[in-house]
C-alpha cells in the first residue's frame, strides 16, 4: 500500500444539509409516484371469459381442451417443436413443462367479462350473473381451485354504460364480501378509458365501498385498459396514460392493451390489426415509459386468430401466437391475452422457451456479479437487478425450478427477491 492520502474539503456539512432540505419535497415524491415493483408474482396471461359463460370448472376445461388440442395437433415434444421451431435441447422439457402446467394449472388469470364479451343484457340478467361470479370465485378460492389472480372486467365509465358498471361492480364485490371476504388475487379491469377523470371516478367507487363494508384505504386496486387514442395523447398534446396512473392513487396495479378497440380507434384496417403493427408498438412504449419505476406492470393484447380446424390451420394460429408471444418477451412486456383454450399450448412453450433458453447465460452472470461484489466489476445494481427479475419471472411461471436456479448462482429465492428490490442496498447473501 502507498502513503495514505490526505482528504481536504471546502465545504461545511451545512451546505449538503441546506441543498438535503432542498430536495425534500422531490425525494417524497420519487417515493410516491415511483416505489418500484412491488415484487409480487406478475401472470403470464389473462384469459377473458364472458360473464354468463363462467362456470365452477371453466379453468380445467380450458386446461383439459388445451391438453386436447396438443394431443390432437402435436401429440410429442418432437412434433410440437417442430411445428414452433423450438430448439432440440428444449424440446422435451418445454413440452414436458406445458404439459404439466396445463394439468396443474392452465390459468393463471382469469377475467369474468361483463363488458365486450357479454353484451348488454336486461338488468336482472346482468345482476344475477355478477352475483352469480361472485359465489363462484368464493367457492374456488375456499376450495383451492381458482386461478392466482381473479376478478371481473366491468363495463366502462362512459355515460351510456356507466350506471350499469357501478352496478355490476358493486353486485360482485358485494357478493364477495357475503361470501366471506375479499381474496388476495382479487384483480378488476376498467376498460375504455378516455379521460384520467375516469380513472378518479372509479377509485371514488372503491373507496365508497370500502368505507361502506369498513376495509382499509386502498384495498381494491385495479387494470387501467388503453383502448383508445386519447389514452395516449390527451387533446393538450400530453401522455394522458401518465395521469391516469397518478389519477388512481396508488390503486392501479396494470395497464393493458387493448388490441382490436385501439387498432380501430386509430384506422387500422381489420386485416391489419395486431398486436405487432406499428400502432400497436407505440401506444405500448408511451404505456411502459408512463408506467416504469411506478410498479404498475403493462400487458401486451391478443390475437384473434384462433387454433381451431385442421391441424395445419392450428399449426399456422400456433406460430402466430408463438410469435407475438416472443416478440413481447422481449420487449418486456410479459404478459398478454388468451382469448382460447388452444392458445394456453403456444403461450407456455413460449414463455417457457424464452426463460430456459436464457438461464445458463443469466445465471452464470448474476453469480459472477456476486463474486465480484467486492471487488472490480463490469455489471451494475440495475444488471443485477434484471438478471434476478428475469430469473423469478421464470420461477413463478413454472419455466424453472428454484432448486436449478440457486445450483447455477448460489442463490436462494430470498437472495433474488433481494437483488430484484429497488431498495436493495447492500450485497448481502445467504448459502442456497
Amino acid at each position: 500500500m502507498g502513503q495514505q492520502e490526505k482528504v481536504a474539503t471546502s465545504l461545511t456539512g451545512a451546505v449538503s444539509e441546506e441543498i438535503s432540505a432542498s430536495l425534500t419535497a422531490v425525494d417524497a415524491e420519487l417515493a410516491r409516484r415511483y416505489p418500484g415493483d412491488p415484487g409480487t408474482r406478475q401472470p403470464v396471461h389473462t384469459v377473458y371469459v364472458p360473464g354468463d359463460a363462467f362456470t365452477a370448472g371453466t379453468i380445467r376445461s380450458w386446461g383439459d381442451q388445451a391438453l386436447k388440442a396438443l394431443n390432437e395437433h402435436a401429440p410429442d415434444a418432437a412434433s410440437f417443436a417442430a411445428v414452433l421451431g423450438i430448439p432440440d435441447d428444449l424440446a422435451v422439457p418445454v413440452h414436458d413443462r406445458v404439459r404439466a402446467k396445463l394439468e396443474r394449472e392452465p390459468v393463471e388469470d382469469l377475467r369474468i367479462d361483463f363488458e365486450d364479451g357479454y353484451g348488454p343484457r336486461p338488468g336482472t340478467e346482468e345482476d344475477e350473473a355478477a352475483a352469480r361470479a361472485a359465489r363462484l370465485v368464493a367457492q374456488a378460492y375456499a376450495n383451492g381451485t381458482a386461478a392466482p389472480y381473479t376478478g371481473i372486467r366491468m363495463k366502462c365509465m362512459e355515460a351510456a354504460v356507466r350506471d350499469r358498471g357501478i352496478r355490476t361492480t358493486d353486485v360482485f364485490l358485494t357478493g364477495l364480501m357475503e361470501a366471506g371476504g375479499l381474496p388476495d388475487g382479487l384483480v378488476l379491469t376498467l376498460p375504455k378509458v378516455t379521460y384520467p377523470e375516469q380513472v378518479t371516478a372509479f377509485v371514488r367507487l372503491l373507496e365508497a365501498f370500502e368505507r361502506a363494508h369498513g376495509l382499509p384505504a386502498g384495498r381494491i386496486g385495479f387494470e387501467i385498459q388503453i383502448e383508445t387514442s386519447q389514452s395516449i395523447l390527451a387533446a393538450d398534446g400530453t401522455a394522458a396514460v401518465a395521469r391516469m396512473i397518478d389519477a388512481a392513487r396508488g390503486r392501479a396495479t396494470g395497464l393493458h392493451y387493448g388490441t382490436f378497440d385501439y387498432s380501430a380507434c386509430v384506422g387500422v384496417s381489420a386485416a391489419y390489426q395486431s398486436s405487432d403493427h406499428p400502432a400497436a408498438d407505440h401506444a405500448k412504449a408511451v404505456m411502459q415509459v408512463a408506467a416504469a419505476g411506478t410498479g404498475v406492470r403493462v400487458s401486451d393484447g391478443s390475437t384473434n386468430v384462433l387454433p381451431v380446424g385442421p391441424t395445419d390451420r392450428v399449426h399456422e394460429a400456433w406460430r402466430l401466437h408463438y410469435g407475438l408471444t416472443r416478440r413481447a418477451l422481449a420487449r418486456a412486456y410479459y404478459q398478454g391475452w388468451d382469448m382460447h383454450p388452444a392458445h394456453l399450448p403456444t403461450r407456455y412453450a413460449a414463455v417457457y422457451t424464452f426463460y430456459r433458453e436464457g438461464l445458463e447465460q443469466a445465471a452464470a452472470r448474476l453469480a459472477a456479479y456476486v463474486a465480484k461484489a467486492g471487488g472490480d466489476v463490469m455489471d451494475e445494481p440495475a444488471t443485477a437487478k434484471a438478471l434476478s427479475g428475469y430469473l423469478l419471472r421464470g420461477i413463478d411461471c413454472g419455466a424453472l425450478d428454484t432448486a436449478e436456479v440457486a445450483r447455477l448462482t448460489g442463490l436462494t429465492r430470498a437472495d433474488l427477491d433481494d437483488f430484484a428490490s429497488p431498495r436493495r442496498a447492500g450485497l448481502t447473501v445467504t448459502a442456497p
